[in-house]
């Protein structure tokens, strides 16, 4: 197998990368209940100012959600995924098979969080839902 960048549609990547950020943006959003949980289990405090209310706060996670959905578009060309199904099929794999225990193992090692496997299961499943989605878009575009 040879990584072929050519063959990875840049449009869906483009695509599915901003709605899987969107997704994000939405998830972790301290008005939903979803982000209102996931900061008490690890006892985050929004920042509104200083170092860390930079625009890092937003582009790294973009830049991240970017380099997973090219992984998973190069992976989808290799394998040759055709359709919405096949897309999804594989953004489960990845989401399920690859985040959701890296997550999980993370957790159990973030002791100075007061609720880690909720913080985990939060995390682990905005990504298997942001790969599955990212996943459905690369293949409905294939």
């Amino acid at each position: 197998m040879s990584i072929d960048l050519g063959s990875v549609n840049w449009l869906a990547v483009i695509i599915g990368t901003v709605v899987y950020f969107a997704l994000g943006a939405l998830w972790f959003a301290p008005v939903t209940p979803i982000g209102r949980a996931w900061m008490k289990a690890a006892a985050y405090e929004s920042p509104t100012s200083g170092t860390s209310s930079t625009n890092l706060f937003y582009i790294i996670p973009l830049v991240t959600c970017l380099v997973m959905v090219t992984a998973l578009a190069l992976l989808a060309a290799a394998i040759r995924v055709e359709g919405i199904g096949e897309g999804i099929t594989l953004g489960l794999i990845a989401g399920i098979g690859l985040a959701v225990p890296l997550l999980l193992t993370t957790a159990a090692f973030e002791f100075q969080k007061p609720q880690p496997f909720t913080w985990g299961l939060i995390d682990a499943s905005y990504h298997a839902i942001g790969l599955t989605v990212a996943g459905a878009i690369i293949g409905l575009m294939a």
